[in-house]
């Protein structure tokens, strides 16, 4: 089965979806969208706090492991991908943040014009509705739907706004307004208590348009090129159902499929280091050394309390409790059920000698681990309690992701080498410094019965530190493996997002950021999109 279409995009996910709904939008063009996963028909995709049933779901889920990492002791730290219409924008926590204007002033400064703040703002300003109306920050015609949980949050993160207050630490209202650093309550892409993805936002629309054409349950095998001195991409090797055939594309393929299918699809394709390709058995398409590098992840571990007052735990942990917020939700689209757990926290200098926040706090009115089988299922710690967690804004640990095999279903190593720097472990401390700061205040020493872990006995920066190691684990923000510069030789992909020296290929999700931003990265990913996407047109219209 020999197709055509202008426009085939790999990948259905957060970018994806954004990409399929703006290029048909004209009715000019006709598109292809391959997914690898299923459609997210299901009640738990809306439901804000569904993710749990996606968590160690393989159908929903690819479920990804890194390889052992040095500075951890050797651990594996679990890396969820989604694998499902909406990718993993269809089954994260859903915190709406967009980062600070350092973070793409940074990348327009790494050889990238059009993409610093004040050149990205419209476009986040363009993704959204906020219920405050719009602004010089904020957009209210968008499709992606905003609840900020100021007033809607547990009690207990009151507890936790007042304790920052008593050490100094600046407030904001509005993450993702005029000031970025400081404690406040977050904003979540959720409308009227459901999830508001790009997935169930853009792609619901888009699909009713006879345009668009989404193949769902199929997976990208490789890219196909032309004959010819140099490498141009006409369309792409699919299997569907043990089937596989071949989809050509007249403009452009457009590669979706994330910080870690991306770089892998490339260089399955042909599309990467050399030397690495051959021994593989991949005959070379194009040398491009820095396919799957630069792989960057926020890192974090969490501090556990056990409370003097009732928390969602109580909630969580009762069958009455379960049934009231069950029956609010049905009712009202309100309550616990229709927020998200991670409700209150921060962006905060860990000392006075930063220039600008360079970690992040999440104040959970909710503490729960993850189990290691997969099997089980997240639950609540059996106590009243909350947890603290906190990662640095900018680690600068860099790594990668490979394959191993040129077969594109077989996963490909992800190494993101965490705390490999003296940096990202001297912000680890700088983070351990401020909470342990925090709960000796007057509001956090009334709410904390007990600091269940680490303990009141972990005190020196060894102990810490080693602790950190022992515990953290990923908040899944991988992204930078097919970064976008000007420099073949130190990036992937060109301001306009398509790939160096091959010809009608581009990639446009989270693997093309310079560098990480400060803060949840769903935000950011969809703002490419919508920026990548008038890439693409005005390229097409040209």
């Amino acid at each position: 089965m020999d197709t055509l279409y202008d426009y085939i995009i790999v990948g259905a996910g957060s970018a994806g979806a954004i990409l399929a709904h703006r290029l048909t939008q004209s009715g000019e063009h006709r598109v292809l969208l391959i997914e690898a996963g299923g459609e997210a028909n299901s009640f738990w995709f809306k439901l804000p706090v569904g993710y749990i049933k996606s968590y160690f779901n393989p159908k929903t889920n690819w479920m990804f492991s890194s390889t052992p990492q040095t500075h951890l002791g050797g651990r594996r730290l679990y890396a969820p991908r989604g694998k499902v219409l909406g990718g993993s924008g269809a089954i994260n926590a859903m915190i709406y943040v967009r980062g600070q204007r350092q973070d793409f002033d940074d990348w327009r400064d790494a050889g990238n014009p059009g993409w610093g703040f004040d050149e990205v703002l419209p476009y986040f300003r363009k993704l959204e509705t906020h219920p405050n109306g719009a602004d010089a920050w904020r957009g209210d015609q968008g499709l992606i739907g905003i609840t900020p949980m100021k007033g809607l949050a547990h009690p207990i993160c009151d507890d936790y706004l007042a304790a920052c207050e008593a050490l100094g630490l600046p407030h904001t209202p509005d993450f993702n307004g005029a000031q970025f650093e400081g404690a406040g309550i977050y904003e979540t892409n959720i409308r009227r208590g459901q999830r508001s993805s790009s997935g169930a936002e853009y792609l619901t629309p888009a699909r009713k348009r006879d345009k668009l054409t989404v193949m769902t349950h199929t997976q990208a095998l490789r890219l196909l090129f032309a004959d010819g001195a140099s490498p141009q991409v006409t369309g792409v090797r699919v299997c569907h159902k043990d089937h596989e055939f071949n989809v050509h594309a007249r403009k452009e393929v457009i590669v979706a499929a994330g910080a870690v299918g991306s770089p892998q699809l490339l260089q399955c394709s042909g599309i990467g280091e050399e030397q690495a390709l051959r021994r593989l058995g991949i005959q070379v398409k194009h040398h491009l050394p820095q396919v799957g590098k630069n792989l960057q992840d926020h890192l974090c571990a969490s501090f556990y309390y056990r409370a003097t007052r009732p928390t969602l735990n109580d909630e969580f942990n009762s069958l009455w409790g379960q049934m009231r917020a069950g029956l609010q939700y049905l009712l009202t689209r309100q309550g616990p059920l229709s927020l998200s757990v991670n409700q209150a926290g921060g962006f905060f200098k860990g000392s006075a000698q930063e220039a600008q926040a360079n970690l992040q706090l999440y104040f959970n009115p909710l503490s729960y681990t993850i189990p290691p089988n997969p099997k089980a299922s997240l639950k609540p710690e059996p106590y009243s309690g909350f947890l603290m967690a906190f990662n640095a804004c900018r680690p600068t640990s860099t790594g990668e992701v490979r394959i191993d095999a040129s077969d594109a279903r077989q996963a490909p190593a992800i190494d993101p080498n965490y705390l490999s720097t003296a940096r990202d472990q001297e912000e680890v401390l700088q983070a351990v410094r401020l909470i342990r700061r925090l709960t000796d205040t007057a509001p956090l020493r009334a709410l904390m019965e007990a600091e269940v872990t680490p303990g009141v006995d972990i005190q020196s920066d060894a102990q810490m530190l080693q602790y950190y190691k022992d515990n953290c684990g990923s908040i899944y923000h991988l992204c930078g493996t097919c970064a976008m510069g000007s420099d073949a030789q130190t990036s992937v992909v060109d301001a306009q997002l398509r790939v160096h020296g091959v010809q009608g290929l581009r990639v446009i999700d989270a693997s093309v950021f310079p560098n990480i931003t400060s803060g949840n990265i769903n935000a950011p990913t969809m703002m490419v999109a919508e920026k990548g996407a008038d890439l693409v047109l005005s390229t097409s219209a040209a």
